[in-house]
């Protein structure tokens, strides 16, 4: 079966590597060795200790290429080519695996240029093996597609009789997401106003965003729940961006859709927004 892997840089250049010239792809290393970092916790006179949690350390990749070429003069093009590309400088690029039915990508920087090897069993007129080593800061590999889901609105919580102080009308709606990768996945939860103070909620595990703000028709208000990379944001109609941390409520999570089945739902006080909800599944290996 065929083994193809693309590097996209972060200036959108990308180089194949696969079973055809010039960058003849000999084996992948770090495909699914990842360290784990053991939590644990000891109490005087105990014996042993106790488990609190594991954490993955950052992801090693190693590429070992052959470089096919027709002639001396291809293969300095090719080599070229290579380095540039392969440029450590440019910082966090995309590494797309691709094998049969599985297609998953990663971010990736090159930790050093290119190494070429030297001696007659490395080096040719028409060859060139190298080795080209990637560090991934998330160990995760995540599924190529995204899952997008639009969440349908509707109008509910009439009760009678009345009671002050009442409430008319709530608008929400739920839907099962199911996360089959091998990690919780972080999401990105899309409201299009108008809405009045819009709440995203995990049914499953209890865990909710709420934003106290008014989005007005024509502006979307983005939430993202990446470690390291969380964001609150309203954009209005041109595109522009605004942060909105502060309008969090301070109860709110950024929370994760866990392995399995998700119930998530959206509430919110008035209006009449479109929802939708976008992940990536994340896996261990390829």
């Amino acid at each position: 079966m065929i083994e193809e892997v693309i590097f996209t840089n972060a200036r959108g250049q990308s180089i194949k590597f696969s079973n055809q010239k010039p960058f003849l792809l000999q084996s992948v290393e770090g495909k699914a060795d990842v360290s784990a970092d053991i939590q644990t916790q000891s109490a005087p006179f105990q014996d042993g200790s106790t488990y609190i949690d594991s954490y993955l350390q950052q992801r090693s990749i190693a590429l070992n290429v052959a470089v096919l070429a027709e002639n001396t003069l291809s293969m300095l093009e090719q080599r070229q080519l290579l380095v540039t590309i392969c440029n450590p400088k440019f910082g966090l690029g995309k590494l797309t695996y691709i094998k049969g039915n599985t297609k998953r990508e990663i971010q990736a920087v090159v930790e050093n240029v290119p190494v070429f090897g030297v001696g007659r069993e490395n080096n040719g007129i028409r060859f060139q093996r190298t080795i080209i080593n990637f560090l991934c800061p998330s160990p995760f590999w995540q599924a190529f597609s995204t899952e997008s889901y639009k969440l349908v609105d509707f109008v509910s919580n009439f009760r009678f009789p009345f009671y002050f102080p009442v409430r008319f009308a709530t608008r929400g709606d739920s839907k099962v997401l199911i996360n089959n990768g091998d990690v919780p996945t972080p999401i990105v939860v899309e409201f299009r106003g108008p809405v009045v103070n819009p709440q995203i909620t995990n049914i499953t595990t209890g865990e909710f965003i709420r934003v106290n703000r008014e989005i007005p028709i024509g502006y979307k208000l983005i939430l993202d729940t990446s470690f390291g990379n969380k964001k609150v944001e309203i954009e209005n109609p041109n595109g522009v961006k605004e942060n909105a941390f502060h309008y969090i409520d301070l109860q709110s999570t950024f929370f994760h859709l866990e392995v399995g089945e998700n119930r998530v739902a959206f509430i919110t006080d008035s209006g009449n927004p479109e929802v939708y909800v976008k992940y990536k599944k994340r896996y261990l290996s390829v």
